[in-house]
């Protein structure tokens, strides 16, 4: 096989491919197209719902003589040493090269969601705690690293960005997800996925598509997207994270659209994915999700039948076992119930995959380093300017914030000591360490009030706990009331923990019935501030929650996402004022907890208005935050007539912000587009542009954003994507609901048809104003 043509780095991948495929046997082809799940638990506490159902038996060294596509988590399925985990790694490769007549390595493959899934390594902030940033380069930097750390560890697949839009935050999975803007989530989401590529590991956009909107927030519903929301909100991300980001890989949802599932869809995996937005890298399935097709779904009577259908719909991968591309689809090509075609056309995409990484040259060999160091301090210094960029001070009215240095300060609070307070259900303390019991966490993750007492030496530190996330029991009130009595302060830190499949208030298959904080979180609150003492509300959460309830009696209200490992130190720090907060919010914050769906991007009948009792008004909107210092927006474009552009013209909006603080800061300009009249109804308002800027005081910097009629675009009744010529408005604004200025445009000339090669971003240009 050394001199074969398909083994020549010279040649084209094509041909490389081609001349493979020509050699290999029918069950070496389908071995390219799973994966191996070695380790995982089959049964327990530990294993997610089905698992056992969706896992078969199967002899190792038996196995790989027919090659192997993927490994499946060797990091992320129980704890090992990063070094010894790397060398397991490299064997396990050598074995399956050795094994197989073409010596072909798998691609090994882990979650990096908030982070590499693996024991010792940095867990950073969470996707919607990217989103509070609204600073895209930082988030690209972050995936660069984390996309070092895993090619340091022999991985070449990283299962992220998750680019599901907040459709209800009620649902669990709102930690995973960017925000509820398409834009917010596609520029962020796209950044992430370039970093992840730059390091040379494949990013795997999910879920595709759809997943989110799922009836009644619950995980793994049937979605319940129109035409139009499908494609101008859910789709958007997905198709810019592929176009600019470069994505090699996209994940197939779970769930279903107008009851056919996404892994058996053609039109969506094939159709869109590939011959319109001209996709050219491997679909792989979610964990099980093509055996759903069969015991979930019951669009296949077998797991062959379900191999077919997700074949024939464009999945080239099953993940994370063997359940229906391994003997089943081998007995079903034979008997000529399943085309071998269907398994050329896979195996092809996932050879050319693995030609790209270099996986069928000849010298390719795993070598691991010694040492395999996955939490360095420079990765734990990013963690921290990520986690202080994303805390959101949401209100602080009678500037009690930042706290006095020598002050009698009463922590309270279920998520103030708590090390896990500050991580979501994809890090591996919380994914995977809670079934191992004695096992370190193998990071440092100070907590709020270990932070506290650290940035503020000279105060009066108390703390009590005061009740549980979850549990009702009210009986430590008394105590924590007494302790607020003391202080000046009282800092109470409240949140969500979070799980897997109800094991806790925060991630997957935890979804919420209301937004009302969990457990007796809301009645504590209560208490502590009828003692009359300033209350400093901190929540660590993977959701919003309704605060309508406490508006107007809190000192302060500081929002962190679930901040990483570095958090508490951020969260301490913007309390102290050594950190001028800057985060804004991706998700807006409800008053009421019931009333749910709702996100800003609504038409008018989504609104607050007459006709109804129920007012859907966010009480932070989308966007929102505040800061130590102040800002004046000057100068902004757009006088009193309308300016006139084509369709296909551009129109430069600009505004000079400047610091009129004391203290330097940072300030996120919003670009917003209201549609007056539409052939469709159409959001009131929608984000279309952002710059993030920082200015010392007295600095001003000049914003401008070259707006596209390509961003005006939505789809029509007849399904094509149009910029309707007729009035425009641009809105400059620190919110969705706090506009500074307006700049009113009328686009002229014929209706435009757009394809593939629309424009996706709003081009942006910050200079210095004096």
């Amino acid at each position: 096989m050394t001199t074969a043509p398909w083994r020549d780095p010279a040649l084209p991948a094509a041909a490389r491919v081609d001349d493979l495929l020509s050699r290999m046997t029918l069950e070496e082809k389908t071995a390219q197209l799973y994966g191996v799940w070695v380790g995982a638990a089959t049964d327990g506490d530990g294993v997610a719902p089905h698992q056992h159902d969706m896992t078969v038996d199967y002899e190792w060294d038996e196995l790989i003589t027919r090659g192997l596509g993927q490994l499946t988590r060797s990091f992320g399925t129980a704890p090992v040493d990063p070094a010894l985990g790397a060398q397991a790694l490299a064997r396990a490769q050598r074995r399956i090269t050795e094994a197989g007549r073409f010596g072909i390595p798998a691609v090994a493959h882990e979650e990096c969601l908030a982070g590499f899934t693996a024991w010792q390594a940095t867990a950073y902030p969470v996707p919607l705690a990217w989103g509070a940033t609204w600073d895209p380069p930082l988030v690209e930097e972050m995936a660069r690293r984390i996309g070092d750390d895993l090619r340091s560890a022999g991985v070449h697949q990283g299962l992220a960005p998750v680019l599901d839009v907040v459709r209800d935050p009620r649902w669990g999975r709102v930690e995973e997800t960017i925000g509820e803007d398409p834009y917010l989530v596609g520029t962020v989401g796209t950044a992430y996925v370039r970093g992840l590529e730059s390091a040379g590991v494949i990013a795997t956009l999910k879920h595709f598509a759809g997943y989110a909107s799922s009836a009644g927030a619950r995980n793994l519903a049937p979605v319940r997207a129109g035409t139009r929301e499908f494609a101008d909100v859910t789709l958007p991300p997905f198709e810019m994270a592929l176009r600019e980001g470069g994505a090699r890989s996209v994940m197939a949802a779970y769930t279903e659209r107008d009851g056919v599932p996404a892994s058996a869809d053609p039109e969506l995996l094939t159709g869109l994915l590939r011959e319109e937005w001209g996709f050219t890298g491997t679909v792989v399935a979610d964990y099980f999700g093509i055996g759903f097709l069969h015991t979930l779904h019951r669009v296949a009577g077998t797991p062959a039948e379900a191999a077919h259908a997700a074949l024939q719909a464009g999945i080239d991968v099953e993940l994370p076992s063997l359940k229906c591309y391994g003997d089943p689809l081998v007995d079903a090509v034979r008997s000529g119930r399943v085309p071998e075609e269907l398994v050329d056309r896979a195996a092809r995409r996932v050879l050319l995959q693995k030609c790209e990484l270099g996986l069928l040259d000849e010298d390719w060999t795993p070598e691991p380093a010694a040492t395999v160091d996955l939490d360095s301090t420079g990765n734990r210094i990013l963690a921290r300017r990520i986690a202080e960029e994303s805390v959101v001070l949401l209100d602080n009215p009678d500037g009690l914030l930042p706290l006095a240095p020598d002050t009698r300060i009463a922590v309270v609070g279920p998520r103030a000591a708590d090390a896990l307070a500050m991580l979501g259900c994809y890090s591996f303390p919380s994914h995977v360490l809670t079934h191992h019991p004695g096992v370190p966490t193998g990071i440092e993750i100070p907590t709020v009030l270990d932070a506290l007492r650290t940035e503020l030496p000279d105060a009066k530190v108390t703390f009590t706990q005061g009740c549980d996330v979850t549990d009702p029991d009210t009986s430590g009130f008394e105590e924590a009331v007494a302790r607020t009595a003391e202080a000046d302060v009282c800092v109470a830190v409240l949140g969500d923990r979070a799980g897997l499949f109800g094991r806790g208030t925060s991630g997957e298959g935890c979804d919420a019935t209301d937004l009302a904080l969990p457990g007796a979180q809301g009645e504590l609150l209560d208490a502590l501030v009828a003692t009359g003492v300033p209350v400093v509300l901190v929540l660590l959460t993977g959701r919003p929650y309704a605060l309508g309830r406490w508006h107007g009696r809190l000192g302060a209200v500081v929002q962190a996402f679930f901040p990483g490992e570095e958090g508490g130190p951020a969260v301490a720090g913007v309390l102290s004022g050594r950190v001028n907060p800057s985060g804004r919010l991706p998700v807006s914050v409800p008053q009421a907890p019931g009333g749910q769906p709702w996100t800003y991007l609504q038409p008018p009948l989504g609104l607050a208005g007459e006709v109804s009792n129920l007012d859907p008004t966010p009480l932070y909107a989308f966007g929102h935050g505040r800061s130590y210092t102040t800002f004046a927006w000057e100068d902004g474009t757009g006088g009193e007539e309308p300016a006139e552009i084509g369709t296909d013209g551009t129109y430069d909006v600009s505004v000079t912000v400047r610091n009129t603080g004391d203290r330097e800061g940072a300030e996120v300009v919003q670009l917003y587009l209201h549609d007056p009249v539409a052939s469709v109804t159409r959001p009131d308002v929608r984000l279309i542009g952002y710059q993030r800027v920082t200015a010392a005081p007295g600095e001003a910097v000049r914003v401008t954003f070259r707006f596209h009629p390509d961003l005006s675009s939505f789809t029509d009744r007849s399904g094509r994507r149009v910029v309707e010529p007729g009035a425009l408005e641009l809105r400059l604004a620190a919110s969705s609901a706090d506009v500074r200025h307006t700049a009113r445009l009328i686009l002229t000339g014929p209706l435009r048809v757009l394809g593939a090669d629309r424009r996706l971003r709003c081009e942006t240009e910050v200079t210095d104003a004096g």
